[in-house]
């Protein structure tokens, strides 16, 4: 379809230009631009008043609100009157409320809650997450006692899925992140130990450190960021397609049926994965303490085993389950309880990524000091 043609009739007396405006301003017609209708402002000097005339615009839409709005500001601007109470009355109303708001103009600033109210409101946001989380908790311990009594209903071909995700998908960045903590450690514990002619005893610090504590610290990290956040961003889709009612409503448990299979395959591939990651640290202070230090291979290896006791390979293991727990509660919890939007999805998302690693800290220090105590 042609574009209609849009005119306008000019006309200037007394320092005063007339301009009518004709035809049809809508999606159909070619929109002229501001400096069109500028440059014979331009060619009328002494102009000291504008006055529009659109009585006999056929039809009109937000276009022509835009142009009139655009035009009438370059004529104040050059301090010409301007004025429009000939053009069709619902055109004038929008003309003159664009007008009145100010371009740039800063939103009214928000009162400030009161400080009282402000503590009021995170105490009761406080007791409604830990009720919210005592309540998760609890389903899910009734789910695991109805696991062990055969009630629970969940697919084992989805579980033994889960395992993979959780397993061996995960052992690229498990392997690179382990070993370059190892090699961190051998370096900043070869910087030291140089000073007194002790290097080998590298093998010590890398082993203990990576098989007590570091190792199952990293990988929980690097689970809370990969299967964490993912756990979350699934559940919390879930709930915003309203698919966890749905389950609901054919009186399946979701806690059993989506949070119980993911809680046992991070709790069964954290130990392994602990293990792995120990491997891998210790594989990096090998690589370290042999190629740049010169300390004999073998010597090393021994000084490893001697090093690292049993008692410490089962504290890093403990240390793994708990934080295979942590893992999987956060990220389901958060999903579970998102708000039914794609930014909600987000929230969750990031919500169980920062509390299962902060939770993860937590766990380490007292786990640490507990062991500490017991003298372990």
């Amino acid at each position: 379809m042609p574009l209609e043609k849009i005119l306008f009739n000019y006309s200037a007396s007394n320092n005063t230009l007339s301009i009518e405006i004709c035809g049809l301003w809508n999606i159909f017609s070619k929109i002229p631009q501001v400096f069109e209708v500028n440059s014979q402002l331009l060619s009328y000097p002494g102009i000291k008043k504008v006055v529009f005339d659109g009585l006999r615009i056929s039809d009109w839409d937000s276009s022509l609100i835009s142009f009139l709005h655009r035009l009438i500001k370059e004529c104040r601007a050059k301090e010409i009157e301007v004025e429009y109470n000939n053009l069709p009355e619902g055109v004038e109303k929008l003309v003159a409320l664009s007008l009145k708001i100010k371009e740039g103009e800063a939103k009214p600033k928000a009162i400030p809650e009161p400080f009282l109210a402000r503590v009021t409101d995170g105490f009761f946001n406080l007791k409604r997450g830990v009720l919210i989380l005592f309540n998760f908790l609890g389903e899910i311990v009734c789910g695991i006692r109805s696991l062990f009594t055969g009630k629970v209903y969940f697919s084992w071909g989805e579980f033994m899925l889960l395992i993979q995700r959780c397993g061996a998908n995960a052992l690229g960045l498990v392997s690179l992140i382990s070993l370059l903590v190892g090699i961190i450690l051998a370096f900043v514990g070869a910087m030291q130990l140089k000073l007194f002619g002790a290097q080998i005893y590298i093998a010590d610090i890398v082993g203990i450190a990576m098989v007590r504590v570091m190792g199952a610290v990293m990988t929980g990290i690097i689970m809370s960021g990969r299967t964490g956040a993912s756990f979350a961003a699934e559940l919390g889709i879930m709930q915003a397609n309203e698919e966890i009612d749905a389950l609901k409503t054919l009186g399946i448990n979701p806690i059993e049926f989506l949070v119980i299979p993911r809680l046992l395959a991070l709790i069964v591939m954290m130990p392994l994965l602990t293990l792995y990651a120990n491997l891998m640290g210790i594989f990096g202070g090998f690589i370290i303490s042999v190629s740049m230090l010169n300390l004999n291979p073998v010597e090393y290896l021994i000084h490893t085993q001697s090093a690292v006791k049993i008692s410490n390979l089962w504290v890093g293991l403990l240390h793994s389950v708990v934080f295979g727990a942590i893992i999987a509660i956060s990220g389901c919890l958060k999903g579970i309880n998102c708000e039914r939007s794609s930014s909600g999805v987000g929230e969750a998302t990031t919500s169980a990524v920062v509390t299962s690693v902060t939770v993860i800290v937590i766990a380490t220090a007292v786990i640490t000091f507990i062991f500490q105590v017991l003298g372990v």
